[in-house]
């Protein structure tokens, strides 16, 4: 089991924390597109670290274009000496169309022509391939040599695509080479949801399971005594109440009984209540979604419900922790035998 963590998107600190990441034993370390750029972080890690394989989980495809996307991807990946991943997600349409003012339509669909429009770009780019792709959505056919960069030794970068429903995560089996699995994602969900549907477009696209990398960030309630336990707690109940209100992410919740609670999550949401939004998350939610457990029992309990299913996990722990307290848990993931 690879073991990652987050990476923050303060620049003055994104040295430190990534050579901090490497020495402590991690795999990698993953941005996220939220109140940061997801890329300018990744570009200070890479030249303050060796081995330390970067991505970004995730950055917003819709918020760009395929041409730019493909060219920091590109770029990235030949900095960075073949160590980038390029993790994607659509973001919800009132983002894209409210806060970023580009347009939404059929994500699924989309999403598929973007990263075909990436690739299409990256061959041009390696010259292989004459660049000329008509889609429904986006159409690129013009590469002079002067905006192109040439071929790097190292090629494209890989493409991860974030997915909940069954529609985008048929996507993930169809052309792309991993999928970051959703935080507000259930033991039950994913086997009975996710794993089916990236087995039906695996097939569908002559691919294998094999072909694909499942990452998970894990939702983990611990702490060093009952006090910070439960302070943790609260916190994850917090961040698992903001997903559930989220109406795209209801069909997690409805196989287990719970649709009825995303209305009421998102009626207060609405109304600004966040703290009342968390004490809907009572126990039973909370241990289905995350592993609440003392330290030394996290890494059995996260190999136990996600061990053979991923290939990399995360930590989705929105509370302090003190120096060195996930080493061991780390140690124990990564000597895991698959």
């Amino acid at each position: 089991m690879l073991v990652d963590r987050g990476i923050g998107g303060d620049l003055a600190s994104v040295g430190a924390d990534a050579t901090a990441a490497e020495r402590d034993g991690f795999d990698g370390v993953f941005t996220a597109e939220t109140s940061h750029d997801p890329f300018f972080p990744l570009v200070i890690a890479a030249e303050h670290t060796e081995r330390l394989q970067l991505g970004t989980g995730i950055a917003v495809a819709f918020a760009r274009n395929p041409m730019v996307m493909a060219q920091i991807g590109w770029d990235i990946q030949s900095f960075s000496r073949g160590r980038f991943s390029l993790g994607l997600g659509s973001q919800i349409k009132p983002h894209i169309t409210r806060r970023f003012s580009m347009p939404w339509s059929s994500p699924a669909a989309r999403m598929r022509e973007f990263i075909l429009a990436m690739r299409a770009i990256w061959a041009s780019f390696d010259g292989t391939e004459r660049l000329d792709f008509r889609g429904d959505f986006y159409q690129h056919t013009l590469m002079t040599p002067f905006f192109n960069p040439g071929p790097s030794p190292f090629g494209a970068p890989k493409v991860l695509l974030a997915a909940v429903g069954e529609r985008m995560t048929e996507v993930v089996g169809e052309v792309c080479d991993g999928m970051l699995v959703h935080g507000f994602t259930t033991e039950q969900y994913l086997r009975q949801v996710t794993v089916p549907a990236l087995e039906r477009s695996t097939a569908a696209a002559g691919r294998t399971m094999d072909d694909l990398e499942l990452s998970l960030p894990a939702f983990v309630v611990t702490g060093t005594d009952e006090a910070s336990m439960a302070t943790n707690a609260a916190g994850v109940r917090s961040q698992i109440a903001f997903y559930g209100s989220t109406p795209a992410y209801r069909p997690v919740l409805d196989l287990h009984g719970w649709g009825d609670l995303q209305g009421e999550l998102n009626a207060l949401s609405k109304q600004g209540r966040w703290a009342d939004m968390a004490d809907l998350i009572d126990d039973d939610i909370l241990a289905t979604f995350a592993v609440v457990a003392e330290p030394d029992r996290v890494a059995g309990q996260l190999l136990e419900r996600f061990g053979d299913v991923v290939q990399r996990i995360s930590f989705y722990a929105p509370y302090a922790a003190p120096a060195g307290f996930w080493a061991p848990i780390v140690s124990e993931l990564q000597e895991a035998k698959p």
